[in-house]
């Protein structure tokens, strides 16, 4: 990806008076992001993964772009307080257990505004039990499993998410629902996170990459064949509002679905460098934080105060923070990025000098928004405001 000394430039010279750590979004990035996402989309509507962004202020921000429609959330409280903001659509992207939050869908406003994920009777049951027999319709979306289950499923690909994988299964869910009295099923999802969310060209790992894009070729004609039969099979069981499917790395594939109506993307609006790793598309960064360099160690070392903002999955090289700004720092092997202090080795490094700033960008995309009570809002080489995180506005639902 192209990195200019000019981005190093213009957030120095937006963000001088700041001292760090911080983080910003870089708006012209965020939004030229956004209009990438609606191209590849094609005219499907995108619905905003909240997970990835974090950030009410930014969520309505994407809400405004062209093409995009709608919310998913992550968690129930976290749907509840967006609906009370003035979301009125969203989408839970995962089954719920928060009685609490059950029990503030008896509000007319709330239960029309949120969507429930189910994959299991004994999650209807739950929330029959956390809410009285006369109540508003609770809406609830079928969540159909995406993984590709080769060998009768001793071989796996893919994210193990829901029970329901077959035609067959999907159709005996939604019949079970439409005959619970107080539901009814209007959506229906399945996440290809083995295709949307895995990059396909990692790195100096070429045939680790290959691997990767046979396998999710594989996946997606098995699994395209399969969504269409469970679409088709539930529609005539209910007349179905949406059927919402992929993500930041799989827009155009899932968009060119006939039974797809939605998609869902996030990361993509913020390009953490996750996807640095994807051949098919390269968000600009636009989401950063930034650390300053305290000692030198060595001559060809400059060490920062903290850094070690590390991402979640599988623990590995790649769920650390990439040093980006100036180009061409790398982490030490032996200490990664620290919980006081990284080390930083590279051409970069023997002209830094105590003092100076450290670009990096995040793993994954929500996740910074955990570390930071604001994001500073950049354009150009003006700082042009602040946005609160979740964290900021006094929340941390997951």
């Amino acid at each position: 990806m192209l990195v200019t000394h000019s981005d190093q430039q213009r957030y120095d010279h937006a963000t001088r008076g700041l001292d760090p750590p911080f983080a910003i979004v870089d708006l012209d990035a965020f939004r030229a992001n956004a209009a990438d996402l609606a191209r590849r989309a094609g005219g499907t509507p995108i619905r905003v993964a909240s997970k990835s962004v974090r950030c009410r202020e930014l969520i309505v921000e994407a809400l405004k772009q062209p093409g995009f429609s709608g919310v998913m959330g992550f968690t129930l409280p976290e749907a509840i307080w967006l609906a009370r903001h003035g979301v009125d659509d969203v989408l839970l992207g995962y089954p719920v257990a928060h009685r609490a939050g059950i029990a503030e869908l008896a509000d007319p406003a709330l239960a029309g505004a949120i969507t429930l994920m189910v994959d299991d009777p004994a999650q209807l049951d739950l929330v029959d039990s956390a809410l009285p027999a006369v109540r508003p319709e609770i809406q609830v979306c079928l969540d159909l499993d995406a993984s590709w289950r080769m060998l009768g499923g001793r071989l796996h690909f893919g994210a193990r998410r829901s029970p329901v994988h077959s035609a067959a299964q999907a159709v005996a869910l939604a019949r079970a629902i439409v005959a619970r009295r107080g539901f009814a099923l209007v959506g229906l999802m399945s996440y290809e996170g083995q295709i949307a969310g895995v990059g396909d060209a990692p790195p100096g790992r070429s045939l680790y990459g290959a691997a990767v894009r046979a396998l999710q070729r594989g996946s997606y004609r098995e699994l395209a064949a399969r969504r269409a039969e469970a679409v088709d099979a539930v529609r005539r069981v209910a007349p179905l509002r949406f059927v919402n499917a992929g993500g930041t790395g799989s827009a155009e594939l899932s968009a060119s679905e006939p039974a797809v109506t939605e998609i869902t993307a996030g990361s993509g609006l913020y390009g953490p460098a996750l996807f640095d790793a994807y051949r098919n598309w390269k968000p600009r960064p636009a989401a950063l934080f930034t650390a300053s360099v305290v000692r030198r160690p060595a001559p060809d070392i400059a060490t920062v105060h903290g850094g070690g903002w590390i991402a979640s999955g599988a623990t590995g090289k790649d769920r650390q923070p990439l040093p980006w700004l100036p180009a061409g720092l790398t982490l030490l092997g032996a200490e990664g990025a620290g919980e006081v202090q990284t080390p930083l080795r590279g051409p970069a490094a023997a002209a830094l000098k105590v003092g100076d700033r450290v670009w990096f960008r995040h793993a994954k995309a929500g996740e910074l928004c955990e570390r930071v009570s604001e994001l500073h809002l950049v354009e150009d080489d003006q700082l042009t405001g602040t946005a609160l995180t979740y964290r900021g506005e006094g929340h941390a639902f997951l």
